[in-house]
């Protein structure tokens, strides 16, 4: 792997200890935690890979396996993971077991929510390249390969790659869109991220100057608290593509989104998402971007409430209903809540019969 000792903030051209703390959204900086330089004489390898967990101990063992089948030591490469205090189960055991005295061990004095339990874990990280990648997650051969050529270029911040939707089992279920036909510079990559959630963590990997520079996860989003940080990024830094799927996101009930889906409470952070990074917008497309991104999420809550329509859960299903309409009241939307409320008539009459 190459040798990267002296990477920078990409922007400035200056060493990362270098750069001037600066706040370009407006948005103020007490909603995110300051992720500090590494002091001196630290040593640093290339790679932090944090591993944030919470309850998700049984995923844990495939998440590990996937980066020590391709670790290149630990001069080259920090694997840590960064426990939220778990309760149901016992990720430090796994990590005994697995990691056999490679991987590092953090656990929380106290439970603190993902986004603070993210932060951390940026805080705790000691690479020029930070791979965050929850312990429901995994990735592909070649991903760290792959993701460092991205850095060779000068300017890049962030450099990510497709990933494959897989459910409980590991079952692969779909691919992300391809997002251009060659790996390379993201085109429009401000404009693309903005109308839609694009990026899994799993699949992104940020040099750690740009988080030094731009701050840590914003607190006041318990979801979509990602989707706002890749804008950020996109707002200040070129991204770079890679077209090969080489990261694996888990969808379970028990994930952070899962979580929220009966509540709503994913579709409402959604909506302060957009709202926060509005300000990162340049004006002249700021309403049409967000309004893009607004129906968006319209129809992906009328997604949710068709689901779980079939499901029998009607306050959940109402939930995602109000949030639909929260987003827009367009005639697109109004139509699809009117086809859920067929659906759900007719899963009332037929229990049996899938809603949609």
């Amino acid at each position: 792997m190459t040798d990267c000792r002296d990477i920078g903030d990409p922007r400035s051209g200056q060493s990362a200890s270098g750069v001037p703390e600066a706040n370009p959204s407006g948005e103020p900086r007490g909603n995110r935690g300051v992720i500090a330089p590494v002091p001196d004489g630290v040593t640093r390898p290339l790679w932090s890979v944090m591993i944030p967990t919470f309850d998700c101990a049984p995923y844990l063992r495939e998440t590990l396996g996937s980066v020590l089948a391709q670790d290149p030591g630990p001069e080259v490469m920090q694997i840590e993971v960064v426990d939220d205090h778990s309760t149901r189960d016992d990720p430090r055991a796994v990590v005994d077991e697995l990691g056999r005295g490679r991987v590092e061990f953090f656990r929380q004095p106290r439970n603190t929510g993902v986004t603070t339990n993210l932060t951390t874990a940026l805080q705790r990280s000691r690479g020029h390249l930070v791979h965050l990648l929850h312990g429901d997650d995994c990735v592909r051969p070649g991903f760290y390969r792959a993701l460092e050529r991205a850095f060779m270029q000068d300017a890049v911040g962030a450099a990510f790659c497709r990933h494959i939707f897989a459910d409980a089992q590991g079952h692969w279920q779909s691919v992300s869109p391809l997002e251009q036909p060659e790996s390379g510079l993201l085109r429009d990559a401000l404009v693309r991220l903005a109308s839609e959630q694009r990026i899994m963590t799993p699949s992104i990997v940020v040099r750690r100057a740009v988080y030094e520079r731009l701050g840590g996860f914003d607190r006041r989003l318990l979801c979509s608290e990602d989707w706002e940080m890749w804008v950020r990024i996109a707002a200040q830094y070129p991204l770079w593509y890679e077209t090969e799927p080489l990261a694996i996101y888990r969808m379970h009930r028990d994930s952070n989104t899962g979580r929220h889906l009966r509540s709503a409470e994913d579709m409402s952070y959604t909506r302060e998402a957009i709202r926060i990074f509005a300000a990162y917008l340049p004006p002249a497309i700021a309403d049409p971007v967000t309004r893009r991104a607004c129906e968006t999420y319209a129809g992906s809550a009328l997604d949710t409430a068709e689901l779980l329509c079939g499901e029998g859960q009607t306050a959940a299903v109402v939930n995602q209903v109000k949030e639909a309409l929260r987003f827009s009241r367009s005639p697109r939307t109004l139509a699809r809540i009117a086809r859920v409320a067929a659906y759900w008539v007719t899963s009332r009459v037929r229990p049996e019969t899938p809603c949609g």
